[in-house]
């Protein structure tokens, strides 16, 4: 999906793309922005839920104005992994760590949504700063969608008997995309729950031993 965000003063503004099934023990992939006051950089936001349970974010800001124009955003979901990607360039990766009894999402049909609302409780530093209503319409654009997946209709996935031929049901990083996203991490992470040993006394979820 190609986005450009809201311009200017967009506090309190969180714009989205993200995949989510149904049900109250849903799965969920997101990419949400949340916005700043002007001359601040947005958050851009990811997290991962599996059968209603997320608490897996990382946030970072990225390296351009991301209101200016136009930037393509991905998720590429199969089997193995999650990843996450900002103009081909990978920011984060979530394996599949089923064998240490971590949940991934992969029994769930998703659809994709895109959304702009106002979320000034807890979107911009914490909920410090309100949505300044006079600044609206608040206008986020959405441009090239591109879709290649497996398609659940009738109860079924097209990929129950056949196994899918396009890379993407097997697809994972080179050693370009894996350097590319270590810089990413390093210099632009701004919060990953892998190290937020306040929120997790009890030790760091188990994922995140093996997480890039």
């Amino acid at each position: 999906m190609q986005i450009k965000l809201v311009p200017g003063n967009s506090a309190g503004t969180v714009t989205t793309f993200y995949l989510k099934s149904e049900g109250s023990t849903w799965d969920e992939i997101d990419f949400e922005f949340l916005g700043n006051m002007s001359g601040d950089p947005y958050t851009l936001h990811t997290n991962v839920y599996t059968q209603g349970k997320g608490d897996k974010e990382q946030q970072f800001h990225l390296w351009f104005d991301p209101a200016a124009n136009f930037h393509t955003y991905s998720i590429l979901w199969n089997p193995q992994r999650i990843i996450w990607t900002v103009d081909n360039t990978p920011i984060r990766e979530f394996k599949n760590s089923e064998p240490l009894g971590v949940l991934f999402p992969k029994s769930k049909p998703m659809r994709m949504y895109a959304s702009l609302w106002n979320a000034d409780d807890w979107a911009t530093r914490g909920g410090l700063v309100k949505t300044d209503w006079s600044k609206a319409p608040f206008v986020a654009s959405y441009r090239h969608i591109k879709c290649d997946g497996c398609v659940h209709a009738n109860g079924r996935s097209s990929c129950s008997s056949t196994r899918p031929t396009s890379n993407w049901y097997t697809q994972q990083m080179d050693s370009t995309s894996q350097a590319r996203l270590r810089w990413v991490q390093k210099n632009y992470m701004i919060y990953n729950y892998c190290t937020d040993s306040k929120r997790f006394p009890q030790g760091i979820p188990r994922e995140c031993a093996t997480s890039a």
